[in-house]
């Protein structure tokens, strides 16, 4: 690169010499602000203006989007390409700026790296938040939660604690490992989500229904949500249905085992009769959020790969639903009354909570949110010969029941 004043006539893109070549430390810091970032979100300078550059090629114009001067920028772009030992930005008179090959594939491998640390991130964020609310109100009430990853519990999070002086400490894990910690005490509550299915569903019975027992557990409404296939622009017109992955030949990243999602893929190879050895990378990649799921696709890594909607549109996919899920909190009976937990069945059964989640891609209220449900008629693979009566609990909880999908969403069917 050249002195600001002018610009070169030519991209420059030689490197710097051999012994500036060397892996720079990573320091990650953490810090106090009016405004919180949310979710997994954690700035780092160069990457926000890698990607400016990227949006609107033109250093001049990153500058201006970031809030900085254009020779500032400058400075730092050269001081990075120092410390990293490649050049970053090639440009030349009358053409777009843009990333090197080299600074494209770090973009996406931060960005991949952290959707992967999302749940560690989100934990992390949770539990210094809630240190800065204990020392400044001691009548806050801690929830602790083992949840199935989803986009909309950080935002509950946020709500909660804004609204209700409620804090969940929320670690993410897979809908059977939430519930296996729920049965050991680690948590007050359990977050795990099954397809709206009318009939049986055999996969999730297999997972779940050891985990759960009518009289010991209680469920509480708490969202529902869209599930489908996230895709690249350029696949959009092939896929429109979940065997169109092995028809098409796309590659897939599949979810870990023990996921909610995965029993839901799962679910839909045994559904459409489908030899999992046909899908691409059904056993060779695996993610364990959304996010990261979404990541992959973007980045090129993959082709396809089954996620929620609010993820697909975060990383500029294509998403084509599948199935409507119910995302279930399960308790204790005994724990009902516990009085983070009446706190947080107030927060759900809000009008407030119901406005989020309308305003979040893919996710629509509960049925009946914050309300204590009956099991064997909210998840599909009870069945009694003869129905139980719903009643009120020793608790005084009311019950409420949901009302189940034929079945998964069509193509045809799906009102966008």
């Amino acid at each position: 690169m050249t002195s600001p004043s002018r610009k070169p006539a030519r991209s420059d893109t030689s490197a710097p010499p051999a012994q500036a070549r060397r892996t720079p430390g990573i320091r990650l810091e953490y810090g106090f602000a009016p405004a919180g970032q949310r979710g997994a979100e954690v700035a780092n300078p160069l990457f926000d203006l890698l990607g400016a550059v990227l949006e609107t090629g033109s250093i001049r114009h990153a500058a201006e989007a970031l809030g900085c001067s254009y020779r500032h920028v400058w400075g730092a772009l050269k001081r990075w390409e120092q410390t990293l030992g490649e050049p970053l930005i090639v440009w030349s008179q009358g053409q777009r700026a843009r990333p090197t090959e080299f600074a494209e594939r770090l973009l996406w491998a931060e960005r991949r790296a952290r959707a992967r640390m999302q749940p560690h991130i989100e934990a992390l964020r949770s539990n210094l938040a809630g240190v800065l609310a204990d020392a400044h109100d001691e009548r806050q009430q801690l929830l602790t939660m083992r949840a199935s990853h989803d986009i909309a519990l950080p935002v509950l999070r946020q709500h909660a604690a804004d609204s209700a002086n409620l804090h969940l400490d929320i670690r993410f894990q897979g809908s059977a490992d939430s519930l296996r910690a729920l049965n050991d005490r680690q948590c007050l509550v359990a977050g795990f989500h099954v397809p709206a299915l009318r009939g049986a569903a055999p996969v999730f019975a297999s997972a779940l229904k050891p985990l759960l027992k009518p009289g010991l557990h209680k469920l509480i409404g708490c969202s529902r949500r869209t599930q489908g296939l996230m895709l690249r622009r350029v696949h959009a017109g092939l896929v429109r249905t979940f065997p169109d992955l092995v028809r098409q030949q796309l590659r897939f990243v599949n979810r870990q085992t023990g996921s909610g999602t995965r029993l839901l893929i799962d679910h839909l190879v045994q559904e459409h009769s489908i030899d999992p050895r046909e899908i691409i990378g059904f056993d060779t990649h695996v993610e364990d959020t959304h996010v990261a799921v979404a990541a992959c696709v973007a980045s090129g890594l993959a082709d396809a790969g089954i996620g929620v909607e609010a993820a697909a549109l975060e990383f500029g996919l294509h998403f084509v639903p599948l199935v409507e899920e119910d995302y279930f909190l399960a308790c204790l009976k005994q724990n009902l009354a516990h009085p983070a937990v009446l706190r947080l069945r107030e927060v759900l059964a809000g009008s407030a909570w119901k406005d989020v989640l309308t305003h979040l891609p893919g996710y629509a209220p509960a049925s009946a949110p914050g309300s204590v449900l009956v099991m064997t008629a909210a998840l599909p693979w009870w069945r009694y010969a003869k129905a139980k009566r719903a009643s009120s609990g020793a608790t005084g909880e009311g019950l409420a029941t949901i009302q189940p999908n034929q079945g998964l969403l069509r193509p045809e069917s799906v009102r966008r």
